[in-house]
């Protein structure tokens, strides 16, 4: 693990705490999720806040000015903080690091199937359903389509992955073949 990603994972635990002392973690989540993106989603803002140039209260200043009044004290303070010690490339990460931190307290955990062929709205209810039995909590499906599986679901929650795809099946049976001579 980087030595941003550890970093990252410390705010996220402070901010989580702060957010669940005050009953919003959601809401905190959100916010900071909708911060992340705005910055991630826009080179312009991005390219300012990365500059080497421009010194971090000018930084501060802009930041406060975007956001200020739109997220909570905490979320503002904990962005103000990152972008004061020179973390602002972290925002992002440490909004990872907060909703896994989120999920795991809340018992919740995020699925990411991937399948050859796009999945209806019931298979993906029924993926969910299946896998939250097996992990005992509530499953959030986001569907990747990659036809290179060419059949069955790939489903990664967490570190873990469950592989029923058809590739990995016939790439066992090659692998079993080519042992067996």
């Amino acid at each position: 693990m980087s030595a941003m990603a550890v970093a990252a994972k410390r705010y996220a635990k402070a901010l989580f705490a702060l957010a669940k002392e005050k009953g919003s973690v959601e809401e905190t989540g959100a916010q900071f999720e909708a911060v992340a993106a705005a910055l991630e989603g826009n080179a312009d803002i991005r390219n300012f806040f990365d500059h080497p140039n421009i010194g971090a209260d000018a930084k501060v200043r802009a930041l406060k000015q975007a956001v200020g009044g739109q997220v909570s004290d905490y979320v503002l303070n904990t962005l103000m903080l990152l972008v004061e010690r020179g973390r602002g490339a972290a925002i992002g990460e440490v909004s990872s690091a907060y909703r896994a931190i989120a999920d795991e307290s809340l018992g919740r955990a995020q699925a990411r199937v991937t399948s050859a062929f796009a999945l209806s709205a019931e298979q993906q209810q029924e993926i969910a359903r299946k896998f939250g039995a097996l992990t005992g909590k509530e499953v959030a499906v986001e569907t990747v389509v990659d036809p290179s599986i060419l059949g069955g679901i790939r489903v990664r929650i967490g570190d873990t992955l469950y592989d029923g795809s058809l590739s990995t099946k016939l790439a066992e049976i090659e692998r079993s073949f080519n042992h067996a001579r």
